[in-house]
């Protein structure tokens, strides 16, 4: 953590710009002057200066009726997901694998625990590369669909076959395909939530999670082992989780909005103006804040008296935009072949 920057966002927020723009060059691996990280910061600012005029923020907001930001339906998204990442099975394999495995008559149970552990980890590195390839969704839907096919082989295997050898082998196998679709796909949370809301957001989702972490950890040897008064499900609670993998990957599809290759401040616009989960990934950003910040102050839109919505700012500029007379734009360049910079550039507009 001592090499980590800190975030730009953080800097930002302290009014450190020229340490924003370092440590943003850090993280894209760019110059601290290149055009995609100045443009970046201006963005990340202009965010920062528009959320500044709505206050601060609180609990409220997530169930306000003022649905511009669409702060409830993020509040449940982010419930949905910490609710089902408990109920889809993990926790019951990392806290009580090694009793159940021994209960199905498997040697070296600790062992299998180990295995299914190192699986865990290292799951969590093609993680890294897959998110930003796949996308937030895609990685869902996917780990959602893979726990199910393996959650269910582990409960007809362990229920038809119990105790054979070749039964518990295929568990075993079974269990760490869980365990590596578990652990590189379900996560996604934070970045659901503007800056302004995310740590009472964050605070809210992970309460719920363990809540039911606690819930289960209490009820689940009741329902797995045998005995007076236990359920005695055995190897048959593999097909409730493996009926909440089929939930997720629906919860999924409906309710997960992608979010890959969006900074943070495009997340609120795709919130803003997308219905529908399953619209996102065809959803392009159209007006960023700094193009907001630079055209709506002369009209002080940011003002504490009017505070239009991000959308209703938004639908001003493109009016704006589609304003300007089509006639042709007049640019003159001329480029230096030594060094291949821009010497000069004239543009001249017509005004309807």
């Amino acid at each position: 953590m001592i090499l980590v920057p800190e975030t730009p966002r953080f800097l930002i927020k302290r009014d450190r710009l020229d340490d924003a723009k370092k440590s943003l060059s850090i993280l894209r691996r760019l110059p601290a002057d290149h055009p995609e990280i100045v443009s970046e910061v201006k963005e990340i600012k202009a965010n920062h200066d528009y959320e500044m005029t709505l206050g601060s923020s609180s609990y409220k907001v997530f169930f306000s009726n003022d649905n511009s930001e669409n702060m409830r339906k993020r509040l449940l998204t982010g419930i949905g997901i910490q609710l089902l990442q408990q109920l889809t099975g993990a926790n019951f394999i990392f806290y009580y694998g090694s009793s159940f495995f021994s209960s199905l008559g498997i040697k070296n149970s600790l062992t299998v625990s180990l295995i299914t552990n190192s699986v865990n980890v290292g799951s969590t590195v093609p993680a890294l590369w897959l998110v930003e390839e796949w996308g937030r969704r895609n990685l869902l839907l996917f780990g959602a669909a893979g726990m199910f096919v393996c959650q269910l082989a582990v409960g007809i295997t362990g229920t038809a076959f119990s105790k054979a050898e070749t039964a518990n082998s295929i568990m075993i196998a079974s269990i760490c395909g869980y365990v590596f679709c578990y652990a590189f796909s379900w996560g996604y949370i934070g970045e659901i939530f503007p800056l302004k809301s995310r740590a009472k957001g964050m605070s809210i989702s992970t309460a719920a999670n363990w809540l039911l972490n606690w819930l289960l950890g209490y009820t689940t040897p009741m329902i797995v082992d045998t005995g007076s008064g236990k359920a005695g499900l055995e190897a048959k609670v593999f097909f409730i989780w493996a009926a909440f993998c089929a939930l997720s990957f629906l919860f999924a599809w409906t309710c997960v909005y992608e979010t890959k290759g969006f900074t943070l401040e495009q997340i609120d616009e795709l919130y803003a103006k997308v219905p529908h989960a399953w619209q996102s990934p065809g959803f392009e950003p159209t007006v960023n804040f700094a193009d907001v910040a630079q055209e709506v102050h002369q009209d002080d839109y940011m003002s504490s008296e009017t505070r239009l919505t991000l959308a209703e700012i938004e639908a001003s500029v493109l009016r704006r935009r589609n304003s300007i007379s089509p006639e042709p734009i007049e640019i003159r360049l001329e480029m230096q072949e030594s060094n291949e910079k821009l010497t000069e550039v004239k543009v001249s507009r017509s005004l309807t």
